[in-house]
């Protein structure tokens, strides 16, 4: 037997809110998974500054973003990492197009 208009109305209604609450789970473990990747990267950079600083350990976080600030606060070291974004977003590109070229 068919349902009426107000039956298939609150169904839809049913599914529509289902569905937000899927979408609102999937959201969720998206960020989950994000944090989790930042959490992990961050380690694994400090335990390389560490391996690289003799004494890292000894030093407070003042000490450790000033070395790092004089380390790398030059503009060579800017132009370094700029070349190597650069780098990586030409690679990231379907057939090396560059990002910031445009097409006319």
């Amino acid at each position: 037997m068919p349902k009426s208009i107000t039956e298939q109305i609150e169904n839809a209604k049913a599914q529509i809110k289902q569905e937000q609450n899927k979408m609102k789970q999937l959201i969720q473990k998206k960020n989950e998974q994000e944090r989790k990747a930042r959490t992990r990267r961050l380690i694994e950079r400090g335990a390389m500054l560490e391996s690289v600083i003799e004494g890292a350990e000894a030093l407070s976080n003042e000490q450790i973003m000033s070395l790092l600030q004089r380390a790398f606060g030059g503009a060579s070291v800017r132009e370094q990492a700029n070349a190597v974004h650069s780098n990586n977003a030409n690679a990231a590109q379907p057939n090396g197009a560059n990002p910031t070229e445009r097409r006319g």
